[in-house]
């Protein structure tokens, strides 16, 4: 790997000096290659803390368009951006954030054809998406090309983030049954308290950057359930 230039090194400092990330933890942060699929609640402080972070290839993968009610969480567009693509609309963000990141538009929607050719490349994928099926897609996809996934939902004040890496338990063991739709309501129907966006997409980003750097102990076999109510955290295994 290349040395951080001195530009890298002021803008990492505090990264530098963390025991257990330092300038090795950086320059894996700027050799990683990460997609996010989504870039709405959960991709959007997943986006922002990873081009943050100084990830060195950002992949977005959203099909969407920004529109005014997306903008109570989805923090990385903006009031003049309704009707840009949505990733046009994150590139934009990360551009302006940190332009040492290389940042991937994929406007497109994720599905069972195109989900392994989105994912070639890529070193680990993070699934923000909002619907049972499509999650169950990326996480089909990613373990058939063996990368880690990180894996994020959120319901009106609560929320859950897992890690799924390769050989360890998976998407199929923590659902074992494909739940009934009514079960799941979206969330234009009940709604959804946009800091509780916050929390779990950056926490999603926190354990992608462990993943990447090898720092602490990733949410594999875990399930972290957030109460924004309570203000309290359950953890359960799977």
């Amino acid at each position: 790997m290349s040395a951080l230039s001195p530009d890298e090194i002021r803008r990492y400092a505090r990264h530098i000096v963390l025991r257990g990330v330092g300038g090795d933890g950086q320059q894996k942060l700027r050799a990683a290659r990460v997609l996010v699929v989504g870039a709405g609640g959960l991709g959007s402080p997943a986006i922002a803390y990873l081009a943050a972070a100084g990830i060195g290839t950002l992949g977005a993968v959203d099909h969407d368009t920004v529109s005014l009610s997306n903008l109570q969480r989805q923090v990385i567009h903006r009031t003049d951006g309704i009707g840009l693509k949505k990733v046009d609309s994150a590139g934009a963000f990360v551009s302006g954030l940190n332009d040492r990141v290389t940042f991937v538009a994929h406007a497109e929607r994720i599905g069972p054809d195109n989900a392994p050719g989105l994912m070639s490349g890529y070193d680990l994928v993070l699934d923000g998406t909002d619907n049972f099926g499509t999650r169950a897609v990326v996480a089909a996809a990613a373990r058939a090309a063996g990368l880690p996934l990180v894996s994020g939902a959120v319901s009106m004040f609560d929320g859950q983030v897992t890690v799924f890496v390769p050989g360890g338990p998976q998407f199929s063991d923590l659902y074992p049954d494909t739940p009934d739709e009514a079960d799941l309501p979206a969330c234009e129907v009940v709604g959804v308290l946009g800091a509780v966006t916050g929390v779990i997409g950056t926490l999603m980003a926190m354990e992608a950057i462990k993943l990447v750097t090898g720092v602490g102990e990733p949410l594999t076999g875990r399930l972290l359930l957030y109460d924004g109510r309570a203000a309290r955290f359950t953890e359960l295994g799977y």
